[in-house]
């Protein structure tokens, strides 16, 4: 599939387009900053914003949505607007809850996607696979009522994907993970593929120590770009859809423009295996003490 701009998509097991390049929000300040920011993307060609229940700006992210939609005659339908259910409110009645108040929270009629956050939250460590069930019930219904798009998963691993397998009616249509320069996750993401699954790519840069490896700044200088859109561009290699984040325009604009331009192989499986980068590390989900 060739993807040629921020609005090229690729299709969702249910017929629906996702942009296959996404705006991330996370630790972008709630108020002014993520407002900002989510703006700013959006009137620079951006049609994908990714957010969290638990990143808490949730309604500065929906004040800027409703603000641009109303200032650009840009349609609804053109955007897909991404949140998450977080760990306190999985079961049943508690999903049904958190899913109405995203949606009054970013006074918005539907959600595009829904993610389960985590699959295995402290709180609910010995019947997390009851918990996800119930969850799960109330994201389908919420799904048939229109209020949802789509429906799928973040952090999870093959066992916790099982496990909700044996009750879901609507199969998980997206999985979003940490695909990031020396975390490529391979095996985990063919194995999301291979049930329908596409796969979103968070931090993709890792954390501020990838500016300093020495690796990214040679390729850098070989392909004449930044060492953001290097890790962007090989997360879109990757066939991830990256969610890269900053609240500065011209590093949003900067992000944006990672498709005129293709990485060598050799040099992607190399980005894959970078070590020493001392990169936040992708969290085990049952042992994350959250």
């Amino acid at each position: 599939m060739e993807l040629t701009s921020l609005t090229s998509t690729y299709t969702l097991a249910n017929g629906n387009k996702i942009p296959c390049l996404g705006f991330g929000t996370w630790q972008s300040a709630d108020g002014d900053e993520a407002y900002n920011a989510v703006l700013s993307a959006l009137k620079n060609g951006y049609r994908h914003i990714d957010t969290a229940t638990a990143y808490e700006n949730e309604e500065s992210v929906g004040r800027a949505i409703n603000d641009f939609l109303s200032q650009s005659g840009v349609k609804r339908e053109e955007l897909f607007i991404t949140t998450k259910l977080w760990n306190a409110d999985h079961g049943y009645e508690a999903t049904k809850k958190a899913i109405e108040l995203s949606l009054k929270k970013m006074k918005l009629d539907y959600l595009d996607l829904y993610l389960i956050h985590w699959p295995n939250p402290l709180k609910f460590r010995d019947c997390w696979q009851e918990m996800n069930a119930g969850s799960w019930r109330a994201m389908e219904e919420a799904y048939n009522e229109g209020k949802l798009k789509a429906l799928g998963l973040s952090n999870f691993r093959q066992h916790h994907i099982e496990a909700l397998l044996k009750t879901a009616k609507i199969k998980p249509m997206v999985n979003q993970l940490m695909v990031c320069p020396g975390q490529a996750q391979r095996e985990l993401c063919d194995y999301s593929r291979s049930l329908g699954m596409l796969v979103e790519g968070y931090s993709p840069m890792g954390t501020g120590k990838i500016f300093s490896s020495s690796e990214m700044q040679a390729l850098s200088k070989k392909y004449g770009r930044t060492i953001a859109q290097i890790c962007i561009r090989w997360s879109l290699q990757e066939g991830a859809i990256p969610l890269p984040k900053s609240v500065r325009e011209e590093r949003i604009i900067e992000n944006g423009k990672v498709f005129d331009f293709e990485l060598e192989k050799a040099d992607c499986d190399m980005i894959a295996s970078l070590t020493g980068l001392e990169i936040r590390q992708n969290r085990n989900p049952d042992e994350a003490p959250f």
